[in-house]
């Protein structure tokens, strides 16, 4: 093994993480410029399905809590440190 691979191991991580962030990304500015406005009840089963597309899971909560920003207008934005 290298004796970088710690480092290396890193790097790669983080290099998916940030693959990872800037897929939810799109779809949340997507969805801003589609729903804007919206009703969160309309909102709601699209942010659902569009999660479920990149792979992911969602409680309830959130997904209203997400529906309710985007209706308001709000860009959610996500950061990788």
């Amino acid at each position: 093994m290298s004796g970088n691979f710690e480092r290396d191991l890193n790097r790669m991580v983080q290099g998916t993480v940030k693959d990872i962030a800037s897929d939810y990304q799109k779809m949340f500015d997507s969805l801003l410029r589609r729903y804007e406005g919206r009703p969160v009840s309309e909102i709601k089963p699209v942010l659902r399905r569009e999660w479920s597309r990149i792979g992911g899971s969602i409680s309830d909560p959130e997904l209203t809590d997400y529906a309710t920003l985007i209706s308001e207008g709000t860009r959610i934005q996500m950061k990788v440190k």
